[in-house]
């Protein structure tokens, strides 16, 4: 009995201390923790949704768009709450791919992270992103999905505005493209937390999108929606409304744009076997870019709702042409005579008579090689100006030998001067213009300490081939094969040296000389306007929505020629020969010089393995040139027949002279409320307002 008693009596303890237990817990959680379970259970019910902001358009100078956004309802699925769940999705997505009409096998693609290995379609942004599956689905699917919510856990339709291009291909490697922001890029974006970037946020991954991203972007907003167990939406809570992207204006004109990129897809269909073109429009005045263009090129809509490897591939394949590269700033070409503007200069600079009397053989020996004229032929003496009229090299190849001479030749001295290499810097060759474009190739300006550069980091490389040889090249042409041993064989005894035929090869932009369309452009306006080297500029302003200005783009000044205005307008009257008594007389023929006149210089730069590289560098009028216009043709032979042929249709076009090619379907031009704070907008930019002589009209 004693024992029943006390058993009962720890029982009644052991009750009464897990009541006690249980009262302090209670306690604990609706006193002391009950504001914290509050707000924990308060957000199980709500769902923050960044609001992405809607993206900037980009115009041409008239306010027509050149990307523009469109409303769509885009289909994304949280890939994170998919695998969460017991098949890890199958269900759901075999659910959606009835809705959408779309293999199973194809949204896994979607879904997967893009990497090493992995073949487009797939995800190249953030993995805690919900990924854009779908980026243009009928209302009636998008119902299907948002009124089942339940038999689509992590799927949401969203109306969204989608990239448009209403030139299709036209500046297409200007404009850039848009992806996902990946997860590294958000890490590394300071202050600013994962919250502040939606879903499918985009960035600028080439061209202006991505030079001018943040301020085209905008500021997400934020909305906080009241949520059912099932995930349905039932009321928003507070609400943060995004601020739109700036609209940037550019100096671009479409109708240019369009004339251009006609013109060279005319002149690589004359040249057989060329593989690649670029052309340049400039304000000489103020270093604003009219056109750029770049063949072949590509329609940029490729990009929306994701690429496939097949189109990915073809954008960077060399047998399409690699049409994602901007030949204008990215290619890098021998420039021929269109080069001799520099060599004129130093020439000038190392004291030669600017009204002068010489000599222009067939050939001229530099030490113990003959260097040819064009096709040999001799021109008697002549003056600088008719040396580049008529394009002699001797004169040329003469002054570079006698300049190599002076430094000491194969064995420098301390001082070299290197009159025709400085001179081509203070053109801007051999460094980036500074274009608001990234990924622009700097070309280059071969020297003596190039020279000895170059083979430091190739002289073992050239050794070793000097002794096995090209076996691999051999195989297809043992003639190519035997003249790269022996290259390779001099260049590891000797590489170092800067040759006198590296010098005269210099003087008429060919040997190792590089140059961008882009450069070329720059030297020549800087040449026949105020002697300044600007750095060309594609944004003209930044606006707001409202139409309020942000900011003006102005194209800076990065240096000045070491000319006097008196050489400058020497320089510039040769050349306004060229297009009537010149190399380029051809292309010319029957053109109103009297109304329009136009000058220019052809280039033709050999190839080792392929057809010449075709240039013509031109300015108009040139009395007070509006415009600078350069071609560049890719293995199209001679400069005069086949990239100055293209530089007459283009101005044919500005000029509104000849035959005109169709245009497209004009799109309809956004308005550009803040016109009136541009008060300097140049008139002559637009088409209709262009006079023949180069005046503006009514």
């Amino acid at each position: 009995m004693a024992s029943m008693r006390a058993r009962l009596v720890v029982l009644q303890i052991l009750v009464i201390s897990l009541l006690a237990v249980l009262a302090v817990r209670l306690w604990q959680v609706q006193v002391m923790r009950g504001p914290e379970f509050v707000e924990a259970a308060t957000e199980t019910r709500t769902r923050a949704v960044v609001v992405p902001a809607v993206r900037g358009q980009i115009l041409d100078s008239a306010g027509r768009p050149l990307v523009r956004n469109r409303t769509a309802l885009v289909v994304s699925v949280d890939r994170t709450r998919l695998v969460r769940l017991n098949d890890r999705g199958e269900a759901v997505l075999r659910r959606l791919s009835a809705v959408l009409k779309e293999p199973v096998a194809h949204l896994r693609q979607r879904l997967r992270s893009c990497g090493p290995g992995v073949t487009r379609p797939c995800w190249p942004g953030s993995p805690y992103q919900p990924i854009p599956i779908h980026d243009d689905v009928s209302t009636r699917q998008a119902l299907q999905i948002l009124e089942r919510q339940e038999e689509f856990p992590g799927v949401t339709a969203e109306i969204q505005a989608v990239r448009e291009y209403p030139w299709g291909s036209s500046a297409a490697q200007v404009l850039g493209y848009l992806q996902p922001i990946t997860q590294q890029e958000l890490d590394r974006r300071k202050g600013l937390g994962k919250g502040a970037f939606s879903g499918v946020d985009v960035m600028g991954r080439d061209g202006l999108e991505s030079v001018y991203d943040e301020a085209l972007r905008g500021t997400p907003g934020l909305r906080r929606v009241a949520v059912d167990r099932l995930g349905k939406a039932i009321g928003v809570e507070q609400q943060v409304a995004p601020v739109p992207g700036d609209t940037l204006i550019t100096s671009i004109d479409a109708k240019v744009q369009h004339i251009v990129e006609r013109a060279l897809a005319d002149a690589m269909k004359s040249a057989p076997r060329a593989d690649g073109a670029a052309g340049v429009v400039l304000d000489p005045r103020n270093g604003r870019v009219l056109a750029l263009a770049s063949a072949p090129s590509y329609n940029p809509a490729i990009w929306t709702g994701g690429i496939s490897e097949k189109e990915y591939t073809a954008l960077l394949s060399g047998s399409k042409g690699k049409p994602l590269v901007s030949r204008a700033i990215k290619g890098e070409f021998a420039p021929g005579s269109t080069f001799k503007i520099s060599s004129v200069a130093a020439m000038l600079r190392d004291g030669y008579p600017l009204n002068g009397k010489y000599d222009c053989p067939g050939s001229f020996m530099v030490g113990n090689r003959p260097f040819n004229n064009f096709r040999g032929i001799g021109l008697g003496v002549l003056t600088l100006h008719t040396a580049l009229v008529k394009s002699c090299d001797t004169i040329f190849y003469r002054a570079a030998y006698e300049q190599w001479q002076r430094d000491g030749g194969i064995k420098p001295k301390p001082t070299a001067k290197e009159p025709m290499a400085a001179m081509a810097r203070a053109f801007g060759f051999g460094t980036r213009t500074g274009i608001d474009l990234p990924g622009e190739s700097s070309g280059r300006i071969p020297g003596r300490a190039w020279k000895e550069e170059l083979w430091t980091a190739t002289k073992d490389t050239s050794c070793k081939r000097a002794k096995t040889g090209y076996p691999e090249v051999e195989k297809e042409s043992p003639s190519r094969a035997a003249f790269l041993k022996r290259l390779a064989y001099e260049n590891c005894l000797e590489g170092n040296q800067w040759r006198a035929g590296d010098a005269a090869n210099f003087s008429i932009g060919q040997g190792d000389v590089l140059v961008t369309p882009l450069q070329l452009a720059s030297a020549y306006a800087a040449l026949v306007t105020d002697g300044q080297v600007r750095s060309p500029r594609v944004g003209w302003a930044l606006m707001r929505p409202d139409g309020k200005l942000v900011r003006r783009i102005e194209p800076p000044v990065r240096g000045k020629l070491p000319l006097s205005r008196k050489e400058r307008v020497y320089i510039k009257n040769a050349l306004s020969e060229v297009p009537s008594d010149g190399t380029a007389a051809g292309a010319f023929g029957g053109w109103p010089m009297d109304q329009v006149r136009i000058g220019g210089k052809t280039g033709t730069a050999e190839v080792y393995g392929k057809e010449d590289t075709a240039w013509f560098a031109s300015f108009a009028p040139t009395n007070n040139p509006k415009f600078v216009v350069v071609v560049m043709i890719s293995q199209g032979g001679m400069g005069g027949s086949s990239a100055a042929p293209a530089v007459r249709k283009i101005y044919e076009g500005i000029f509104g002279l000849g035959a005109q090619p169709a245009a497209p379907a004009q799109p309809g031009a956004a308005p550009v409320p803040a016109r009136a704070a541009l008060p300097d907008r140049r008139p002559a930019t637009r088409l209709p307002l262009i006079k023949p002589d180069g005046t503006v009209g009514e």
